[in-house]
């Protein structure tokens, strides 16, 4: 030992430096995992070859277009809720690291049945097959990132600091989508474009009022402390 260290100084020292390197892998593969997501979602969008008239064509893609924008938004709509989880996130442990690879698995699924539907939108029978498939797709996802948070909440895994008023928040934001989901599922059986909307209302609300919301409660958790 130097510097005068006892053992018992030095194992908590350890202890925190594996905690950082745990979480920090975790995110790393997290994010690089969305972004991989997201390119992939531009890449199935094409324009016929040798059209006579390219505006035309341009205009006739745009299924691919709606899907791109609907699963760019979802997928950013995740992120968000991701990123807010390990935010407050203070440790890791097995079961939360093999739960963080399930939701990985359904995001880096979604540019299939974005495809699928960009493919099929417009064609009756397929067209609900592929709206059913999608939104089960989106389901599923947003269902592992609520179980993620809930086992992180349960586990002792968050931040010691961290408001329960806070935890509550986080919790409420990543529970109402899911009802949502499963009407627009039932209704993409009948009229699958209409599902397709609702599920970019869906990622709209996530992205749009999430961050003014988190910060108020942020801020006035904050000024309740310095007030005690």
């Amino acid at each position: 030992m130097t510097n005068g260290e006892s053992p018992s100084d030095a194992q908590p020292s350890t202890a925190r430096r594996s905690r950082k390197l745990q979480t920090g892998r975790l995110e790393a593969l997290s994010d690089g995992v969305f972004a991989i997501a997201v390119t992939l979602l531009v890449l199935d969008i094409k324009v016929p070859a040798h059209s006579g008239n390219l505006l035309d064509a341009i205009a006739r893609s745009w299924p691919s277009y709606l899907a791109y924008v609907v699963s760019f938004s979802t997928i950013g709509a995740v992120w968000l809720g991701h990123n807010a989880i390990t935010e407050y996130l203070d440790r890791a442990d097995s079961g939360f690291v093999r739960l963080n690879l399930l939701v990985l698995l359904l995001v880096s699924f979604l540019p299939l049945p974005t495809r699928l539907l960009a493919d099929y939108i417009d064609q009756a029978k397929p067209e609900r097959v592929a709206a059913t498939m999608y939104g089960l797709s989106l389901l599923l996802a947003s269902t592992l990132l609520l179980v993620l948070w809930k086992y992180a909440v349960r586990e002792q895994l968050v931040r010691p600091d961290a408001a329960d008023e806070e935890i509550q928040l986080l919790t409420k934001r990543l529970t109402p989508g899911l009802v949502a989901y499963l009407v627009l599922i039932v209704a993409g059986l009948f009229v699958p474009v209409v599902a397709v909307a609702g599920y970019l209302a869906i990622a709209v609300y996530f992205i749009i009022p999430f961050k003014h919301r988190f910060i108020v409660s942020f801020h006035r958790t904050r000024q309740s402390r310095r007030q005690r």
